[in-house]
Formats: structure tokens, sequence, C-alpha cells
């Protein structure tokens, strides 16, 4: 288990960090609204351009990701319902929400737990694409949608393509696809621009964190912990049912289906939120909560289904 605990120690590290620059003001007072800018339009894109760029596509046809794709449509489908019927949010609230009880940390805690618990960092490669090329998407084509405040077919097709995260996504997939051979030089800009993804969505979510209190009264609890459970029980269990019961996998990919299901809200779903200013305070304390729940759930989990 010391994989799950590198990986929490790891983010954990770099969100005390925001934490004590935004509790001593040693970036100023708009450090939070600037690094949340430069992570969404700059450095993330740079960050999915080079890992889709060298990813192996072939895993696009798999069972596997077909089961991570079932997993996340229902687990958001019953975030909308529960959004929509039971709480009455409004749209970008409920998108919000809904994305954080599905989307994944797979890069930061996805990758280090893939590498020191499943033994294979391939297995993360799934579940990237389907965030970053179908989740991501959609997530943010109706935020963009509902916040301005009018909608049309055409600003929805476009919309994506409006977007860096989408841009360089879909960049980086069109060379895996076609081998294009391009030197390590090429990348190398982008990978030392792309390595400040991380940390600054980290220390960006760690600031938000100074002089908050999580599921404080008024701020929407029932949004937040229905994501958390959601997140941190719900799908976790519906990905081990199909990729026990439906798609019969061997036991080593059943364990890795249900681990990565288990990974909590990824920091994107704050910087999303904080991007068009709806739903900031679900997707905090979503990615806290669920950050805190997972330890506990993914050493379950490996007790239960690694393999021996």
């Amino acid at each position: 288990m010391s994989g799950v605990l590198i990986g929490f120690g790891i983010i954990g590290f770099v969100i005390l960090v925001g934490f004590l620059v935004g509790r001593f003001g040693i970036a100023g007072p708009n450090a939070q609204y600037v690094m949340n800018r430069l992570a969404f339009f700059v450095a993330t894109p740079a960050l999915l351009f080079t890992v889709l760029a060298r990813a192996d596509l072939h895993v696009v046809f798999s069972a596997f990701l077909l089961g991570a794709a079932i997993s996340v449509a229902i687990t958001a489908l019953l975030y909308v319902l529960a959004s929509r019927l039971l709480f009455r949010r409004a749209v970008p609230e409920t998108t919000v929400g809904a994305a954080a009880a599905c989307y994944v940390n797979a890069n930061n805690i996805g990758l280090p737990v893939a590498i020191y618990v499943l033994g294979d960092p391939q297995y993360v490669a799934p579940v990237l694409l389907l965030q970053l090329l179908v989740l991501a998407p959609i997530t943010l084509t109706t935020l963009d949608t509902a916040t301005r405040g009018k909608a049309s077919v055409m600003g929805f097709l476009t919309q994506p393509l409006r977007n860096p995260m989408i841009i360089a996504s879909l960049l980086g997939v069109l060379v895996a696809l076609t081998g294009i051979p391009l030197p390590d030089a090429f990348f190398e800009p982008f990978e030392l621009i792309g390595g400040a993804a991380i940390p600054l969505v980290l220390m960006a979510f760690g600031m938000s964190l100074h002089g908050q209190r999580p599921l404080e009264a008024g701020s929407g609890r029932k949004d937040v912990l229905t994501a958390v459970v959601l997140k941190s029980i719900v799908m976790p269990v519906i990905a081990y049912v199909f990729a026990h019961f439906v798609f019969a996998l061997d036991a080593e990919q059943v364990f890795a289906a249900t681990v990565l299901a288990a990974l909590p809200t990824a920091q994107n779903i704050y910087n999303f939120a904080a991007r068009y200013e709806r739903g900031v305070v679900i997707a905090r304390d979503a990615v806290l909560l669920s950050t805190v729940a997972s330890v506990p759930v993914l050493l379950v989990i490996a007790a239960l289904l690694a393999p021996r």
C-alpha cells in the first residue's frame, strides 16, 4: 500500500504549500485567479499534448475502457437526477457536481497508484483518454453554454475547438494516431511548460482552502456529500460489477478497474469551476473530502481484490 500513501503524500504536501502561500499572502491577493488561468490556458494543455502524443491508443477499443465509460455514465446520471429532481440546482452547479462525482484524479494520484499498486502505468491511459476526449469536452461545453446564457447547435459543436485543453488533446491524439516521428527536442518545451500544470492546480486549490471550512452551512452540503458518496463508493462498485460480471475481465484487470474508479475527484474539476465561477465550493469540498475518503476505500479494495 506504499503506492497509495506515496501518491497522497505528494499531492497533500503541494496542497499544503498552496494553503500556506494563501495564509501568509506570499503571492498577493490575485495569485489564485492568475494561477488558475495559467493552468487552464497554458500549462495543462501543454501537459495533455505530451501525454496523449505518446499514448498507446489501442486501449481505446478495449473492454477495460468500455467498463470505465459505463461506470462514469451511470454515476454522472445518478448525480444529475439527484441535483435536478431533489436539490433543484441550476445547470452549471449540476454540471460541476456531476463531474466531481465521476471525474477521477487519473494523473497526479492515478499514475503513482498505477505504478506502485497496479504495477502498470498503462492502466491509467484508457481513463485519461476517456476523460480528456469525452468527459472534459462535455463538461466544458455545458459550462460554457450555460454560463453564457444562450445556446446554439453551432456553438455547441465549435466550443471544443475553442478550448485550449481540448485542442491540445486532439493534437496529441493526432500525433499518436499518425505516428509522426517528432524529435525529443520538439517535446521538451511542452514538457517544461506542462510540468507546471499539476503544481499550479494543486497550489491554487490549497490557496482556496484558506479561510474556508468544508461543508459550511449554505454551501451546498447535500450536493457535496452526494458527489463524494457517488465518487468514493458507488462508482467503484459499478466498475467492479461490470468488470467482473459483465465483461468477465481477469482478476488483475478487475482489481485495476475498481481501483481507478475509486480514485478521488480530480483537481481539474475545481479548475473548471473556478474558470467559469460556478459551483466552486462544490468542486473544492468534493475534491478535498473524496481525497480523504479514497485512502481507506483504496486500502479496502486492495485487501479484497488484489491478486495474490
